[in-house]
């Protein structure tokens, strides 16, 4: 039987190592048949990326750092040469400088401020205008949150207000993308022990806190984040757009934690 994305041109940002969720979401979708395109934002990066990407056969690994618009508009170019459309995005880019997930939030930066909301926010937009000539009906666009977005947790701080930005453009990008048969959505996930998440003060409390109250007393892991990530990059999804899906182990459901 063919996968559920088989022949599916798609591109993943945001690998950062074999830990990261947007790793999982790749290897998912090379699983069920999709053609991968992966990028990296600097030299350092890419030394991390490109033998991850030799693991699956044909993978194109291109640069990208998604707060250049030059090298937006490179990417789009190097993936032209490369295919004739881009049926699915997965955006899994997000930055706040370290200072700034500690203490108080009212303490952020203006230099901060921006920076978190044109990495973790703007870059969905930006990609979203440089690929829709590449992209139409069926294709699919996913970039992944968390419920820092509408509660208060501790230290997370500028990057909660990003988050809550990004799923604010989900429902606007999917309301201008969706007359052209382009659905967008986003996948919220319970705290992974990623690269990224460890920069965040007291992220082993949240990993504990979680654990302790969540319905399911566990953890989140990448495999299932990118499990529901696959299903709304597929057909399956067709009817599902603007939408922000908990992969939480169940813990956005619950009241005083």
């Amino acid at each position: 039987m063919p996968g559920l994305v088989q022949g599916k041109n798609t591109v993943v940002l945001g690998v950062a190592s074999e830990r990261s969720i947007a790793w999982a979401i790749a290897r998912r979708l090379a699983q069920e048949g999709a053609n991968l395109a992966l990028t990296y934002q600097n030299e350092r990066l890419e030394k991390n990326v490109r033998p991850l990407a030799e693991t699956i056969p044909g993978t194109l690994v291109l640069p990208c750092d998604v707060s250049d618009d030059g090298q937006i508009e490179s990417l789009v170019q190097s993936l032209q040469a490369q295919w004739d459309r881009v049926d699915l995005l997965v955006h899994s880019v997000a930055f706040a400088k370290k200072e700034e997930l500690s203490g108080r939030y009212v303490d952020t930066s203006r230099d901060g401020f921006h920076l978190a909301m044109d990495v973790s926010v703007f870059s969905l937009v930006a990609l979203c205008k440089a690929l829709e000539p590449l992209m139409g009906a069926g294709s699919s666009v996913v970039t992944l949150t968390y419920i820092g977005s509408e509660r208060v947790v501790p230290n997370y701080n500028v990057m909660g207000v990003a988050k809550a930005a990004l799923e604010a453009s989900v429902r606007y990008l999917a309301s201008d993308l969706g007359p052209q048969g382009i659905r967008v959505n986003a996948v919220s996930a319970g705290p992974i022990n990623t690269f990224a998440a460890r920069a965040i003060a007291g992220f082993t409390t949240m990993l504990q806190r979680v654990r302790e109250v969540a319905p399911l007393r566990r953890n989140t892991e990448a495999e299932e984040v990118a499990d529901t990530a696959l299903f709304l990059l597929s057909d399956l999804a067709r009817g599902v757009t603007g939408e922000v899906i908990y992969v939480d182990s169940g813990y956005h459901a619950m009241g005083m934690v």
